[in-house]
């Protein structure tokens, strides 16, 4: 039977901050990088075939599944359901805290599954296909009685080991197969490692890694336990917290946009992106909701990483960065692959590294503010930094560019790229009124002149009055859905007469499945679905008092649903069919969904001291 691939919205994710493994509903992981995020893939079947690589374990035959994440972790456990009979599949990438480290030896990276029979008898199915560099290298695979399979890869090795012996499938180099029953109350446990360095270390099966699973468990919960939100969405919450903690890459700080890359944004279209790196522009959004829930440590890192990489390039910005915070690789295509359910060419590397994105700046600066309000401090190298990109921006922020879309032709004046030019100059003349300026002095004048010669232009040029909205260019006269983000900025306020005709423009050309919106008419036209963030940029506007309390709940609590069974948000909806498409799970999604509720939860509270005034037509409602 012809190779499947899942659908989008069936995966989940399992990590180890470092990198991430995507496994479906039917126990098959399709997806792995190792030792990165960022690296050639071991399985990366869901974006051509099992070729590509591939771990299944699931029982045979026809079984209803059920799956969840253990309360506050990221431990995936499967319930495969029948009558008279369940089988728990566990799936874990073991993680361990410093005082583990330092008493015991621990894997550089291991992924623990361990199939358990709850009731009644069942024959139980492996299939693994080792295919280093995404299968574009022969594969050599040592078989030893006692140590289990070493796959030589260019920089290191993989290392099978199992409680169930594997036999190696006939003309095909690196697949190995088992069958075997479980009766109630028996267990099975395998290990997948990978080593960089010698002697690599095996931890034990056995009791040994049912261990392995429960410090791994309190970990996560030890670290979700650390969160102050407090509110009604919390269980939401949470998931996408520990969900961008996946993403994150521990030894930098960095966090990357997805764990996938090249899932399309239209099945069977040319717009499949590698998403495994990191964009400057998530900056201000993930710092805010980082700080936001209380996870200071993971915000100040994010920040130190950007400021390092950030130095690097100034004063014109990259767009993105691998997790070490080095430029991306050239953009080039898999060969042969034929792409999720044939949507080709399958992308590695993102080109979007090489162009101009002037909102970056805004987003940038508007991060570190964010940064000092809570306490942070400046040093003489980033009080220089910052002032560098401030005399940039004063010069250039008429270019034209490619814009928050990254849109793949000519530049032109995005109005959403001066609204973050402006915000580039607003905060620093900010830091300077709060004395955050102490060794370097910063030409306040000059930036107050360019931050208003922005704003005319914004006002003059990005507003149409026929149709009482902003729109995506200067001149322009088409919806752009980033300009809901004007409150966000505090450019404009959420209830003025020209957010207000904004946001109903967006809802009467914009709108798609589930309370989302298109990205703009020019990808709309293009056959793109609607892209999650937008819809929690709506519905933050509303809470931000751009609407009543009640119409920004409903929109909140309307988004919430395009969560899958196990929290996890995809990059955009098909706007046909409502299914999760893109790149998954996407980094920006969760801290939406993040953002929003910290916003409600304000809301909230600011209506318990003094109710405050509709101002968005009930009409707006999802």
């Amino acid at each position: 039977m012809a190779w499947i691939p899942p659908a989008i919205g069936d995966l989940a994710l399992v990590g180890d901050c470092r990198s991430a493994a995507l496994i479906d509903r039917g126990g098959d992981v399709v997806w792995l990088c190792w030792p990165r995020f960022d690296s050639e893939a071991l399985f990366a079947a869901l974006v051509d075939d099992e070729r590509r690589g591939h771990f299944r374990l699931r029982p045979q035959g026809e079984w209803r599944v059920e799956r969840r994440y253990l309360p506050d972790t990221n431990v995936l456990q499967t319930r495969f359901l029948r009558e008279g009979a369940e089988v728990v599949l566990t799936d874990v990438m073991t993680v361990a805290g410093e005082s583990d480290q330092r008493r015991m030896p621990i894997p550089e990276h291991e992924l623990l599954r361990r199939v358990e029979c709850a009731s009644g008898e069942a024959a139980i199915e492996l299939s693994l296909v080792l295919a280093p560099s995404f299968g574009l290298r022969p594969v050599r695979v040592h078989s030893h009685p006692r140590l289990g399979l070493c796959c030589e890869a260019s920089e290191g090795a993989f290392l099978f080991r199992g409680e169930a012996p594997l036999s190696e499938v006939p003309g095909s180099p690196g697949a190995f197969g088992a069958r075997f029953t479980l009766r109630a109350g028996e267990v099975r446990r395998f290990s997948l490692g990978y080593s960089a360095e010698a002697p690599a270390v095996l931890s034990p099966l056995g009791g040994a890694a049912d261990d392995a699973i429960r410090r791994t468990v309190g970990w996560w919960r030890a670290w979700a336990g650390r969160c102050v939100y407090r509110g009604p969405y919390r269980d939401a919450v949470i998931r996408s917290a520990l969900a961008l903690k996946l993403l994150c890459y521990a030894p930098s700080g960095a966090i990357v946009a997805a764990a996938s890359c090249s899932l399309p944004e239209r099945v069977g279209g040319e717009m499949n992106w590698d998403y495994r790196y990191c964009w400057l522009r998530d900056a201000a959004f993930t710092c805010r909701v980082l700080y936001g829930l209380g996870y200071q440590e993971e915000a100040e890192s994010f920040i130190h990483w950007l400021l390092h990489i950030t130095s690097l390039s100034q004063p014109r910005l990259r767009v993105l960065f691998d997790p070490f915070g080095q430029p991306s690789p050239e953009e080039r295509e898999l060969e042969g692959a034929q792409g999720y359910r044939g949507s080709r060419p399958v992308r590695l590397g993102n080109g979007a590294a090489r162009q101009l994105q002037m909102d970056l700046h805004g987003e940038l600066v508007d991060a570190v503010y964010a940064h000092c309000r809570r306490g942070g401090e400046l040093d003489r190298d980033t009080e220089s930094l910052l002032a560098t990109i401030g005399d940039f921006v004063m010069r250039c922020w008429e270019l034209p560019d490619q814009g928050i879309w990254e849109l793949r032709g000519p530049p032109r004046p995005y109005t959403h790229s001066r609204v973050l030019c402006w915000t580039a100059l607003d905060r620093l003349i900010e830091l300077q009124r709060l004395h955050h300026f102490r060794r370097v002095k910063l030409d306040v004048g000059a930036l107050a002149r360019a931050r208003a010669a922005i704003r005319e232009s914004v006002e003059t040029q990005g507003y149409d009055a026929r149709s009482g909205s902003y729109v995506d260019v200067l001149g322009g006269s088409e919806p752009d859905a980033a300009l809901l983000l004007l409150p966000w900025y505090a450019f404009e306020p959420a209830g003025s007469p020209r957010v207000r005709g904004t946001f109903r423009r967006m809802v009467e050309q914009l709108s798609a499945p589930g309370g989302v919106f298109f990205r703009n008419a020019g990808l709309r036209a293009l056959g793109d679905g609607g892209f999650v963030a937008c819809g929690f940029w709506a519905a933050e506007l509303l809470a931000d008092g751009g609407g009543p309390l009640p119409l920004a709940r409903a929109w909140f609590e309307r988004l919430l649903r395009c969560c899958n069974d196990v929290g996890l948000m995809s990059e955009e909806l098909d706007p046909v069919y409502g299914e999760a498409i893109g790149n998954f799970p996407q980094a920006y999604s969760h801290v939406g969904l993040i953002s929003t509720a910290l916003a409600l939860e304000a809301r909230a509270r600011q209506e318990r001291d003094r109710p405050a005034p509709a101002t968005v037509a009930e009409e707006a409602a999802p």
